[in-house]
């Protein structure tokens, strides 16, 4: 991956994070984690926990990150991790969490439109809660040959659920089917799930290989 940005200290860790931000995106998560938003959710994402036997181990990469839940038990599973997200604040959170379990995790603090990824570098992306159409592209093609794509979405529903009220950070029926297209889908599914803390979301869960998934 090609650096990006200035290079800072990561709290907690011992190693560098990649600066390189929209302020005002920057401003609104940077806030939030400072308030204590996401304190509670530290268990991975549950469609990574159902799928983690079958996919291909290596190198991940957990885009938007934000304190890490994913790229924490990526790291405990033996992966090789990078951890995007747009907040220093919870990436430091992340960071002290790494140290408390002992598993190394390379924090990247950098705004998200602007993130360079090297083609051919993961055998397995994690994107949860996060959409940005702009990098589907890029996603896809960092992916090795037999990469896979673990990817969870808001989507529009009438039903009351809780999540974003944009509904810009919402996808539409089939959309995220659309946005891979290129890739093997090995599941897909739109429909309502309870979270752990008894929230129900309305949410888009794909699993997508490229190339082939080795069957």
């Amino acid at each position: 991956m090609a650096p990006i940005g200035r290079r800072a200290w990561s709290p907690g860790s011992g190693s560098e994070i990649i600066t390189s931000m929209s302020d005002a995106d920057r401003d609104k998560w940077e806030r939030r984690y400072s308030e204590g938003s996401y304190t509670a959710r530290t268990h991975p994402t549950a469609l990574l926990e159902e799928w983690l036997t079958r996919l291909p181990r290596g190198r991940a990469l957990d885009m938007a990150c934000g304190a890490g839940r994913n790229a924490l038990y990526l790291a405990a599973a033996g992966y090789q991790v990078d951890a995007m997200d747009i907040s220093a604040v919870a990436l430091a959170r992340g960071a002290a969490r790494a140290v408390e379990l002992g598993v190394e995790v390379n924090w990247i603090n950098v705004d998200l439109d602007t993130a360079e990824l090297s083609p051919d570098s993961y055998d397995l992306v994690v994107v949860a809660r996060y959409v940005n159409r702009g990098i589907t592209d890029a996603l896809m093609a960092s992916l090795r040959e037999g990469g896979h794509l673990v990817y969870e979405q808001h989507f529009f529903t009438d039903r009351e659920v809780d999540g974003p009220r944009s509904q810009s950070f919402r996808l539409r029926p089939n959309e995220l089917l659309e946005m891979f297209r290129d890739l093997r889908v090995l599941y897909y599914r739109e429909g309502l799930k309870t979270d752990r803390d008894g929230r129900t979301m309305a949410l888009a869960q794909l699993i997508a290989c490229k190339g082939s998934p080795g069957f």
